[in-house]
């Protein structure tokens, strides 16, 4: 008879996790390193006892997982994908939840690691499996069916789900999840539903199940036929173009990509996801592409012939809404390693990993290049789009000062292998334009997602992955007030981040595409609410979340102007601990200027002028719009 351990579901899962590791090129690391988590009735006793016994267990079988307290759930898992990212997606955390709203909570972070391609493993604790004490406190009851939980939500945000009501159904859900957490082509978040009793109940585990594991993370290797047709079509073309996606810098690709441009020339864009996987200053960087991309980017992909997408989802944001892309008789070009992406826009599609494919590719291309005319075209309106940042940093806008000020200043503070974080608002348009990455890690605006209140929380992440890089979170009010809670976990923890708060009032973005779609800005200031309109459009509202800060025990600098904010930013990075720095903004810009379009519908109908002059403007703009065929 083989050996077995006795233990409950919780300290089973414990102990599997700990024994879990990735690898790829050779190198091992825990594939689950901790475990974030907020304790409630639903797994205080269960994961949560399990957590405690490991931690005061010193054995060799222990199966030690360190245990961190969030301070809020959704939170926790935007730590765990930030982590994920800085870590190529080789590694993660798992986070466990209370029953109900705890484990609702993280419905949107599981969202956003979907969304952007990173893996999490997610264990919201369930309703009891006997159904004995039904119904429980935050229990759904549904008339459909008694099988029915909250949970059931994170069905369509989970790459895998799955529900353990018997603890030996552990055994195979535990490596599903696995395999998909480290499936480049699949992963996502991973859910595991944990009911409360199933939790607390004891079984015989066979023994084999806590061996230590080495998930190996394949590279798939492009068919030479895939490859052969992707050179056959590149070689035709006169006005080339790269698109760089975040597949690039998970990959660990950049230094082929950096050999594919120098050795053909071709001018390279970038996604968020792909900023930094060629340096900006490497002489084919063009910058970001679409709705927010660089005049320059946008300028090159009008007139592409070939697009070679490397590692990229092209969301409606890199094509610019299928704008961006003018030339009539555009072909794509798609490598990457999930089909799904590959075969985007009719393209002759290579499903491979992004550095063998490439490494492919570079030697099948070898003695072709781009005319000289044209990478000298490229290269002059890369250099025109320099002297625009420039222009953009040093505005001497006022009476406040414009955003894109603030983000010069951070770029002036910041080292090369420094990270920058962002998500939502104005700042990442302004960001994908301007920012110049020298790094493939130094740059992580989550924009799959866009999910406000991802700021502070990946900060923390972020820093726990690469300790040795210096973290500035840039964040806007409207985020900040959404979730900053985790300030208070870095105090807690010890872990220095850099947080750049930027207050404008209001919600700059959206405002700025209210006024653009005819909307007049309604409803995006934070005002009080006039006695005489009945609107949000009296006076300021008198916030100081310079002083919200500080009640949460982080270090606060208080800047005036863009000098004292570069006199701030120096003291915050010479600190160590987690230091706010505050500046406030203009509401109204100026931005850098734009060159691409996002398809936002407009009312068709209208007893408002400003709105019926937009639809006009929009439905000129869809007149440009297409399928890639």
């Amino acid at each position: 008879m083989s050996e077995t351990v006795r233990l409950t579901t919780g300290q089973a899962v414990v102990r599997f996790l700990a024994a879990q590791f990735s690898e790829r090129d050779g190198a091992e690391q825990r594939l689950i390193p901790g475990m974030w988590g907020i304790f409630g009735h639903g797994n205080v006793a269960g994961v949560g006892q399990a957590l405690l016994q490991a931690a005061h267990t010193s054995d060799e079988h222990s199966g030690g997982l360190p245990y961190y307290l969030a301070r809020n759930e959704q939170a926790m898992v935007h730590t765990s994908a930030a982590f994920a990212k800085m870590r190529d997606r080789l590694a993660t955390f798992a986070c466990t939840a209370s029953t109900g709203p705890g484990s609702t909570n993280m419905i949107t972070g599981a969202a956003l690691a979907t969304t952007n391609r990173l893996p999490v493993l997610l264990l919201p604790s369930d309703m009891f499996a006997t159904r004995y004490p039904d119904p429980v406190l935050q229990q759904l009851e549904d008339t459909r069916g008694g099988d029915v939980t909250v949970n059931d939500a994170f069905r369509p945000v989970s790459k895998y789900f799955d529900r353990i009501t018997r603890p030996e159904q552990l055994i195979p859900a535990a490596l599903a999840a696995m395999r998909v957490l480290t499936d480049p082509a699949e992963t996502g978040a991973v859910t595991l539903c944990l009911p409360q009793d199933v939790q607390a109940e004891a079984f015989d585990w066979p023994a084999g199940f806590f061996a230590r594991r080495v998930w190996h993370v394949p590279r798939p290797a492009p068919e030479p036929a895939a490859i052969a047709r992707a050179a056959e079509v590149l070689r035709t073309a006169r006005r080339p173009l790269v698109v760089a996606g975040g597949g690039v810098v998970y990959s660990g690709a950049g230094e082929q990509l950096a050999e594919l441009a120098n050795a053909t020339g071709v001018p390279v864009a970038d996604t968020h996801a792909g900023k930094g996987a060629l340096p900006a200053d490497h002489p084919c960087a063009v910058g970001g592409i679409g709705s927010t991309g660089t005049a320059a980017a946008n300028a090159l992909a009008a007139e592409a012939d070939v697009v070679l997408g490397i590692g990229t989802r092209y969301s409606d944001f890199t094509t610019a809404s299928h704008t961006v892309f003018g030339n009539p008789d555009v072909t794509f070009v798609n490598l990457n390693v999930a089909r799904l992406d590959a075969v985007k826009h009719s393209a002759v599609a290579v499903t491979a990993d992004a550095r063998e494919g490439l490494r492919a590719l570079l030697a099948e291309l070898d003695g072709w290049r781009v005319e000289t005319s044209y990478r000298d075209h490229a290269g002059r309106l890369a250099a025109e789009w320099r002297r625009v940042t420039d222009e953009c940093y040093s505005r001497g806008h006022g009476p406040l000062p414009a955003q894109t000020e603030v983000i010069g200043a951070v770029s002036e503070a910041a080292g090369e292998r420094d990270v920058v974080i962002n998500a939502a608002g104005s700042m990442p348009g302004d960001l994908q334009m301007l920012w110049r990455a020298r790094d493939p890690k130094a740059y992580n605006v989550e924009y799959a997602y866009s999910c406000m209140g991802y700021e502070v929380a990946a900060g923390l992440g972020t820093k726990m992955a690469a300790a040795d890089r210096e973290v500035f979170v840039l964040v806007g009010d409207g985020s900040y007030l959404m979730l900053s809670s985790e300030l208070v976990t870095m105090i807690s923890e010890g872990i220095k981040v850099v947080i750049v708060l930027v207050q404008n009032h209001g919600f700059a973005s959206i405002g700025s595409l209210s006024e653009e779609l005819g909307s007049q800005r309604f409803g995006t200031a934070y005002r009080y609410r006039s006695g005489e309109s009945g609107l949000l459009d009296g006076e300021a509202l008198p916030v100081d979340l310079a002083a919200n800060a500080a009640s949460l025990g982080a270090t606060v600098l208080r800047a005036g102007s863009v000098a004292e904010l570069r006199d701030a930013l120096a003291e915050a990075r010479a600190n160590s601990t987690t230091t706010v720095v505050h500046i406030d903004t203009d509401l109204f810009g100026p931005g850098p200027p734009g060159s691409g379009w996002w398809d936002v519908p407009v009312a068709e109908v209208s007893r408002m002028d400003s709105t019926a002059k937009a639809y006009e403007t929009y439905a000129a703009h869809k007149q440009n719009q297409r399928h890639y065929l």
